[in-house]
């Protein structure tokens, strides 16, 4: 579905990623984990189409995304929950989830169903759909945050650092929903600090150091190799 050929994005004169090359099929989930400044963020947001590659190509579903707009990117079915969430604080849990939805669905067309969907998926958010999105605590602005993200129907989610800033049981929480959006079939690339969680979810993962992929394989493969586990996991 995704496929990145020695991607290469630049930050003024620094490189951020150099030469990256990663995989992702259809209803994959990938684990993208690498310790801060390693890439990460830089590669989604080249994904989405809010940075944009010095070189390389970047392939969704066969189709070279050079020139395609962030928005056109939505359409196309990639959608991104970004770190630190982004959520509007002013606006309603229901309103800031409309507000994934994409435009020719917003226009005339009801998101009932999607939210619905994101209800279910997510409980809480039901029960605060009135309340404005300063008042939610940080595990349930990441479920909005998701949530937002699930309303654009995408086929590719983004999701980066789903897990900053909460608490165990929080970020626990929040990766329960993700393996069940993930075992519904939607592909997901996650980027991720804390290995543990991004590993239990992932079928496969890359690590990221100074813009480079210096490891790939299954899950399994990754949280066995003792470079990962010294590095990353903590024993």
């Amino acid at each position: 579905m995704l496929a990145t050929d020695k991607l290469v994005v630049a930050y003024g004169g620094s490189i951020a990623l150099n030469e990256v090359s990663i995989r992702i099929g259809a209803s994959e989930t990938v684990a993208l984990i690498g310790a801060n400044g390693a890439g990460k963020t830089t590669l989604l947001r080249a994904i989405s189409g809010l940075n944009s590659p010095k070189s390389g190509t970047l392939k969704f579903d066969g189709e070279d995304l050079a020139g395609r707009s962030s928005n056109k990117r939505v359409m196309m079915g990639i959608a991104h929950a970004p770190e630190g969430r982004r959520i509007f604080p002013g606006l309603t849990v229901e309103e800031n989830l409309v507000l994934g939805t994409t435009p020719w669905r917003r226009w005339g067309q009801s998101p009932s169903s999607d939210l619905d969907r994101v209800f279910d998926l997510f409980p809480r958010l039901k029960e605060r759909r009135r309340q404005l999105g300063w008042s939610l605590s940080g595990g349930e602005q990441q479920m909005l945050a998701i949530g937002r993200a699930i309303m654009a129907r995408p086929r590719l989610l983004l999701l980066d650092e789903p897990s900053l800033g909460l608490a165990p049981r929080l970020a626990e929480e929040v990766y329960e929903r993700i393996r069940i959006i993930a075992a519904a079939g939607l592909t997901i690339l996650v980027v991720e600090q804390n290995t543990v969680l991004a590993l239990a979810v992932a079928d496969r993962g890359y690590v990221l150091e100074t813009g480079h992929v210096v490891l790939e394989g299954s899950a399994e493969q990754l949280r066995q190799d003792p470079r990962v586990r010294e590095a990353y996991l903590g024993r």
